[in-house]
């Protein structure tokens, strides 16, 4: 079932984002059948749409074939009830090849991650960008992240090339930047938060108009990420003020112990609950056993914050 631009944009405009794992086997080989039951879990808790093989999902890590059977399962599994997203990116030809598969298996949007590893400048990240949007008919959200962002003069450009740019999803957490940006363009796009834990400046997004981000603690408290963010959208502080204070502060401190834990963390999380997905691939590491009576700790006061 293909959707419409304006049922996409409405999804990304208001609501929970979320971004599922990717399920791994014991042998560190794509799980396609607890994947399929992650989908579906997925959905029926309520979310606005569903962004697979993201950078919560590992994309980084993920072969051509295993990208296929995720884009052809989530097709298959949510079947036009929310829209569905999945990453682009790497070289240009790699980013394509992939919208075409993407394309075929019926996604919805495509997610243009940042270019891989190299520093460049920012004629050349729009090149990049522009290339890759102008070689697929799906629209197109850019993660303005790591070695990829552009400033806001640039993300217009890129907008006006590009009709099929529908939204930006942030990854620096600059609001000053960010709010420049979104008074500069207005509602030419959409703006989605997208940095790790985004539910930690959700107040500072929402306070310019940024009224969705991506959570992927959702990944395994997800009545609890729902139940935060229909409290922010109240305007319930008190609430709001208590989660963030008793649940993301302690998991971003947890999740600041190492390098790539904003991933690692969450397949623990799943684990802890019962719905493995398997381990991270390498170069990420698993939490130690300490860390992971930390996260249960954690994750143990999702009832009490739910009343």
């Amino acid at each position: 079932m293909e959707l419409s631009y304006t049922r996409i944009e409405n999804a990304l405009r208001d609501g929970l984002l979320s971004f599922p794992i990717t399920d791994m086997d014991e042998n560190g080989q794509f799980n396609a059948v607890t994947f399929a039951d992650r989908l579906e879990w997925f959905v029926s808790h309520e979310v606005s749409a569903v962004f697979v093989a993201g950078g919560t999902g590992e994309f980084f890590s993920l072969s051509k074939e295993e990208y296929k059977q995720i884009v052809g399962i989530t097709s298959k599994i949510v079947n036009g009830r929310v829209p569905t997203v999945s990453s682009v990116g790497r070289s240009i030809p790699e980013a394509i090849e992939f919208a075409k598969i993407a394309e075929e298996a019926g996604i919805d949007a495509l997610l243009l991650m940042p270019p891989y590893l190299t520093e460049c400048p920012q004629s050349g990240i729009v090149e990049y960008a522009k290339t890759i949007m102008q070689n697929t008919k799906l629209p197109v959200i850019y993660y303005n992240r790591g070695n990829g962002v552009l400033s806001g003069e640039q993300i217009k450009k890129l907008a006006d090339l590009c009709p099929n740019f529908i939204a930006l999803k942030d990854g620096t957490g600059n609001i000053e930047e960010l709010n420049v940006t979104i008074k500069s363009i207005g509602s030419r796009l959409v703006y989605i938060g997208g940095v790790p834990t985004a539910e930690i400046i959700s107040e500072a997004y929402l306070s310019i108009g940024v009224n969705t981000y991506s959570s992927a603690v959702f990944n395994f408290v997800p009545k609890l990420a729902n139940h935060f963010y229909k409290s922010l959208r109240a305007g319930d502080t008190e609430k709001v003020n208590r989660i963030i204070k008793e649940f993301f502060v302690p998991f971003i401190r947890l999740r600041s112990k190492n390098q790539g834990y904003s991933v690692s963390l969450i397949k623990a999380g799943c684990q802890l609950i019962g719905k493995s997905a398997g381990d991270v691939r390498a170069p990420l590491i698993m939490p130690s056993a300490e860390e992971l009576l930390e996260l249960q700790k954690i994750i143990d006061k999702e009832e009490e914050l739910l009343n």
